[in-house]
């Protein structure tokens, strides 16, 4: 399977860099809208099949340009949001409550599965991971060949940096990903993950380099 990872387009809470993870959460902004509505062209020589989004109104807005110009519904799913912010919820990313969130995220990534984030509605990274994993797995046996979920950054980063066999925590902490970046990963869940592009660049095996980007100096969900 051919999995295409969208992150959705820009928030008013991206704007200001806040922690935003509670469903339905906001919508898009402007620009929101028309990155959105660039989506369709800007993967025009994918062969997608199926078109998923979490349960975030963000990413079904985000989604709906491309399901619609496939002539396909959008396929809704809990398991492809957002990281739970748990306690942190709200904060700014650029504070240190703000910046704990992308911490524990990138701990998961290396493998510190148990640590859960602060507060009650936050959840392990096993848990985080499960959900996802849950998702990819139905999407791979409805036989579609290329699939695109519109999904968040974190959410993408921690997935990937676990499940693709060529990316690592280092490559997560040291590559965001920009609103509508896309993130192309081919294989299966039984088999793994190969990851082909990050946002437009190839991706070089784990320690050995990557495409340019800044380190991430806090969350963007």
């Amino acid at each position: 399977m051919r999995l295409i990872l969208v992150r959705h387009g820009e928030t008013p809470s991206n704007v200001v860099s806040r922690l935003d993870t509670a469903v339905p959460g906001p919508g898009l902004t402007d620009l929101g809208q028309r990155q959105a509505a660039a989506l369709p062209e800007a993967l025009a020589e994918e062969d997608i099949e199926a078109v998923y989004a979490s349960t975030l109104v963000r990413t079904q807005l985000t989604a709906a340009p491309l399901a619609a110009a496939r002539g396909l519904d959008v396929i809704v799913r809990d398991g492809i949001r957002e990281v739970s912010a748990g306690d942190l919820e709200g904060e700014a990313g650029d504070s240190e409550r703000g910046r704990l969130y992308l911490r524990t995220v990138l701990a998961w990534a290396a493998g510190d599965l148990d640590l859960r984030m602060p507060g009650p509605g936050g959840e392990s990274g096993a848990e985080a991971l499960a959900r996802y994993d849950a998702v990819v797995a139905e999407a791979a046996a409805g036989g579609a060949e290329t699939v695109a979920m519109v999904s968040h950054g974190a959410a993408i980063r921690l997935w990937t940096a676990v499940r693709a066999h060529n990316l690592d925590a280092d490559f997560a902490a040291a590559h965001p990903l920009r609103n509508t970046g896309v993130v192309i990963l081919d294989g299966s869940p039984a088999d793994g993950f190969k990851a082909l592009s990050w946002a437009g660049a190839v991706v070089a095996p784990a320690g050995e380099g990557g495409p340019a980007g800044q380190t991430a100096e806090g969350p963007t969900p």
